[in-house]
């Protein structure tokens, strides 16, 4: 017998192409493809990357507070009753940088599958659903894989694997 997509001489039993790999049998027969995934399995990597995502985002939100608050704030004039502008600025900027790294680890975290990260994203996606329409929408998503009891132990039985 040979491999239907490579052509390799396989054994007449070979359910597999030990040169390709690819599933052998007849056109349209189906191929079993392991035990099926849970929603945490299927979500947990994407949900990652979108936090990290999310936290260059508001990295990119207070470089820009930094430099409007430092750098164009001072070239244009303004009354004195506006001297707060500049502080006001640079404050909102290091909010967004706080929030910035506490993403990336939340976003690290889950990857990693840390104990801690499966909380700390559930907290932040609560405060990111007034952040409309990405931090709504993460907040969401993150809910929806994060917060089921089943995902709670599923995440548990991964973080201690």
């Amino acid at each position: 017998m040979f491999c239907m997509h490579c052509g390799v001489q396989i054994p007449a039993e070979a359910q597999f192409c030990s040169s390709c790999g690819k599933a052998q049998g007849p056109v349209g027969a189906p191929v079993a493809a392991g035990p099926p995934r849970s929603r945490l399995q299927t979500h947990l990597q994407l949900l990652a990357i979108l936090w990290i995502a999310y936290a260059v985002l508001k990295f990119l939100s207070a470089a820009g507070m930094f430099f409007a608050g430092g750098i164009i704030m001072r070239h244009v004039h303004m009354p004195p009753e506006a001297g707060f502008v500049p502080g006001l600025l640079s404050m909102f900027g290091w909010g967004f940088l706080i929030s910035a790294v506490i993403g990336i680890a939340a976003g690290w975290g889950l990857l990693q599958k840390q104990p801690w990260a499966r909380l700390l994203a559930i907290v932040l996606s609560f405060i990111a659903l007034f952040n409309v329409p990405f931090g709504t929408a993460l907040g969401v998503y993150t809910l929806w894989v994060l917060l089921p009891q089943e995902s709670a132990r599923e995440y548990e039985q991964a973080a201690r694997a």
